[in-house]
């Protein structure tokens, strides 16, 4: 499913591994930005190390709605399994995306309107068939699919379909890569560091 690069990261583990990993996790994202990265930011850029110190699972600013649903991480991990199934898409990768995306929350709106667990935009929810997108079920449903969709589009390039989850696939493709976008290049490399740093499938 994914390049050879992200393979090879996924089969390293222990804490011995986590600093090399980092590196190339910052190496790998940096490869897909520096073309298009404009000189000036380049001394003002977020260095992971630092940025995963002091940043939260998410970067956005959440408001909450009037709770119109409750879900424990289990049955979250649950519905997960079950869309990770369907799409063949690794379950610990999607629980990665919901932590930074929305922090499990079902009910987080963010200050770009995006909602729920998977936070969809709601002209892409609708075209996902997501009628109610603070629904864990039909929300997490959606934006797996949706990924799914770009992964599917950038031939399993997963730093490219992160970036477009985040920035939109109409971003990515008008810079050829990940959007010279500071947010999203963080939001990339936070997602592959929680994800790759989970132990592997069976271990």
């Amino acid at each position: 499913m994914f390049s050879e690069s992200i393979t090879k990261l996924m089969s390293q583990s222990g804490a011995k591994a986590a600093q090399e990993r980092a590196a190339q996790i910052e190496k790998m994202v940096s490869g897909y930005t520096q073309s298009i990265e404009p000189p000036k930011q380049t001394d003002s850029a977020v260095k992971f190390s630092d940025y995963m110190k002091t940043s939260p699972s998410s970067e956005l600013k959440f408001r909450l709605v009037p709770p119109t649903s409750s879900v424990s991480k289990a049955q979250v991990a649950n519905i997960v399994k079950q869309a990770a199934d369907k799409y063949n898409i690794d379950e610990r990768l999607i629980l990665a995306l919901i932590k930074q995306e929305s922090g499990f929350n079902p009910n987080a709106i963010s200050s770009a309107g995006a909602q729920g667990l998977m936070q969809l935009m709601p002209a892409t929810a609708k075209g996902l068939g997501v009628n109610n997108p603070f629904d864990p079920i039909q929300n997490i449903e959606g934006g797996v699919k949706h990924l799914s969709g770009l992964m599917a589009k950038y031939r399993g390039n997963l730093v490219l379909a992160l970036a477009a989850y985040n920035a939109g696939g109409a971003n990515v493709d008008k810079y050829g890569g990940i959007p010279p976008f500071k947010e999203t290049q963080n939001y990339v490399k936070s997602i592959l560091s929680s994800y790759l740093s989970q132990s592997p499938k069976g271990a």
